[in-house]
């Protein structure tokens, strides 16, 4: 049992980063820069890659026999929970963390043919090469050693779990707060010193999302990035 989740999380945690690496080489091309920031956690992960590749290795597999059936499943699969992170992380955020609206054959601005199409492919890469490698290497490692090295990035990633929730809980708080009609300079103070304390983290994860825009009737998330920005250039000219 406990051999078993530890297998099933090594797989989770190693395509979360599978999936955070083919972030920053896709961004850094697309924008001609190194982009790192990627993700909703602080770790080099992205979940929602590790989520899609256990529902493609539990659910698929009886399609292995036909490629283009298992490009179709995946890309549903992979589309499916794209869509549902999007709606899910606003309902709770009040804040949309990407928008592929200026994409063409896009759903709601959550998901778009070409992506859907892209992970189809990274689909089948998964399950026809990387995963049967991989298994059989986490196969070869003993037993009691395996679960020690697996624990121990379970603990390290749910310490990242937990904090980049309270940073993100915090970044709604203050987005409500300068998104208010009536707010104050007390209020606008308040927000100012909450950015200075987290800094560092809720400007990672603004980097992360350029194109994150609050749901609120003001979007305040301009004006944080102003107020990040100003921090580091004060930051720096200290130095």
């Amino acid at each position: 049992m406990l051999y078993n989740f530890c297998f099933y999380f090594m797989l989770f945690l190693t395509y979360s980063i599978v999936g955070w690496t083919f972030e920053v080489i896709s961004c850094s091309i697309l924008q001609k820069k190194l982009v790192i920031n990627r993700g909703f956690l602080i770790g080099p992960y992205c979940p929602i890659y590790g989520t899609s590749a256990l529902l493609m290795l539990l659910f698929l597999e009886r399609y292995l026999y036909d490629p283009i059936v298992l490009f179709i499943m995946a890309t549903l699969v992979c589309t499916i929970m794209e869509y549902v992170t999007s709606y899910v992380m606003e309902k709770i955020f009040k804040v949309r963390w990407w928008d592929y609206s200026e994409k063409k054959f896009n759903l709601n601005g959550r998901v778009c043919l070409f992506n859907s199409c892209m992970f189809g492919v990274l689909g089948l890469v998964l399950m026809y090469l990387l995963n049967p490698f991989y298994a059989g290497l986490l196969s070869k490692i003993p037993n009691v050693l395996f679960m020690v090295i697996t624990l121990t990035c379970f603990i390290i990633f749910l310490s990242d779990v937990v904090l980049s929730l309270i940073i993100m809980f915090q970044l709604k708080i203050n987005t409500n707060l300068m998104g208010r009609k009536d707010a104050t300079e007390e209020i606008s103070k308040k927000v100012r010193e909450a950015l200075a304390k987290n800094r560092i983290f809720t400007g990672r994860l603004i980097g992360a999302f350029p194109k994150a825009k609050s749901l609120l009737p003001h979007d305040p998330i301009p004006e944080m990035k102003k107020m990040l920005e100003a921090k580091r250039k004060q930051r720096k000219n200290q130095q």
